[in-house]
């Protein structure tokens, strides 16, 4: 690039006080995690969570409001925090959505419920293969009126999704349609947030999940995250990426304990005899 004499030079002059605020943003986020390393350390010794919601939210409130006055778009700001906040979550030992730069609560992998309530290992496979795969399973749910099948998926989400329904965090939902598929037993619901609950309903979706019945269970169930699920494509997003993401996201950060124990534990349990039924159909070690 050939630039005349007073714009190369006064180029040169921007090109370098672009250097010295990038050394600045190193400099500054070198601190920054160091600061979030002993905040981790302080939390574990004070034996409290190492998620603060309200905290997070502050820090999301007043950093907006800044990029407001400097004029700073408000997706920039965001994603500078996102990346932030990731960086504090993996230096107190939290998982973080690498792909996206959102910090993730840690997945509760919840431990087997009894040794002894599993079959021996030469047995558990050969029982499980007599169980049919979800693809045969499909015609007897089809068979159940889609008014059965609506009420139970709304009663089970307005469980599982109290609290997030009742902080506000849901929001962004509403007026939009996210759809739900299940690959392998041909279900398929579109979702939209009316009021203050989500229901199902009848219109074309802005964005799509699909997975397989057994995938979507372990990732409800907190024995899969979904960047691993999207990785190994056995989840597929499409449509509006952005409002795909944004539930994906909310759902991950969602606290597992506000979840009702016997729902934790039906999902964990479900997912877990789903994982080990698939891998006995498909030959492998569950």
């Amino acid at each position: 690039m050939s630039l005349p004499g007073p714009e190369r030079f006064a180029l040169g002059r921007v090109r370098t006080a672009i250097d010295r605020i990038d050394d600045g943003l190193v400099a500054l986020f070198a601190a920054r995690r160091r600061l979030a390393a002993a905040a981790g350390m302080l939390k574990r010794r004070a034996g409290v969570s190492p998620r603060d919601s309200l905290r997070e939210q502050q820090v999301r409130a007043r950093t907006q409001a800044l990029a407001q006055r400097l004029a700073l778009p408000a997706s920039t700001a965001e994603r500078l925090l996102d990346l932030a906040i990731a960086d504090a979550c993996q230096r107190q030992g939290m998982a973080v959505d690498l792909g996206q730069g959102v910090p993730l609560a840690a997945p509760v992998m919840m431990p087997p419920i009894m040794p002894s309530q599993t079959f021996p290992p030469s047995l558990a496979p050969r029982l499980l293969r007599l169980l049919p795969p979800p693809t045969r399973v499909a015609p007897l749910l089809h068979a159940l009126p889609a008014r059965w099948q609506r009420r139970l998926l709304e009663a089970a989400m307005a469980r599982v999704l109290a609290t997030p329904l009742r902080d506000g965090s849901l929001d962004f939902m509403r007026g939009r349609r996210l759809a739900i598929e299940v690959s392998d037993l041909r279900l398929r619901w579109v979702l939209e947030l009316r009021g203050d609950r989500l229901d199902v309903v009848d219109a074309e979706p802005e964005a799509s999940v699909r997975g397989s019945a057994t995938d979507l269970l372990l990732l409800a169930g907190r024995l899969e995250d979904a960047d691993t699920l999207f990785f190994q494509r056995a989840l597929e997003l499409t449509g509006d990426t952005e409002l795909g993401l944004t539930a994906r996201n909310l759902l991950e950060r969602l606290p597992w304990e506000s979840v009702p124990l016997g729902l934790r534990i039906a999902l964990n349990r479900g997912a877990r005899f789903a994982r080990a039924a698939r891998a006995a159909h498909r030959g492998e070690a569950a």
